[in-house]
């Protein structure tokens, strides 16, 4: 069993900055890409960022310069520091990770999302 948990989400000003995390945690082989999606109400599920295990980035258009993905292999983590924030930044943000578990099974697991709400 994999568990990925997010955490950092709240309510901030626009122009503010917020740090989510995500950690994944149980019968964990080997995690690939790492990544950020959001979903705003009545809007369709967007990438925001994604991370390999190696290190190499992708972002939406919408976030370049202003979010940047991060994370720690030795805690299992990726992180998203978002800068800059505008009120169309707010949906709840879900982690997403492609993990070979212990029996060598590749699954994509998702968090069960962390709300980010951003005041004008």
């Amino acid at each position: 069993q994999v568990q990925l948990v997010e955490s950092g989400g709240g309510l901030v000003a626009a122009g503010g900055s917020l740090r989510l995390s995500c950690a994944a945690s149980g019968s964990i082989f080997s995690i690939n890409a790492m990544g950020w999606y959001r979903q705003a109400p009545g809007k369709q599920r967007e990438l925001v960022a994604a991370i390999t295990s190696v290190g190499s980035t992708n972002y939406a258009d919408s976030v370049k310069g202003r979010f940047t993905i991060t994370r720690d292999n030795a805690k299992n983590t990726v992180y998203l520091q978002m800068n800059s924030l505008k009120p169309e930044d707010a949906a709840v943000y879900y982690c997403n990770a492609h993990i070979e578990t212990t029996t060598h099974y590749v699954i994509n697991y998702w968090g069960k999302g962390t709300l980010v709400t951003v005041s004008s």
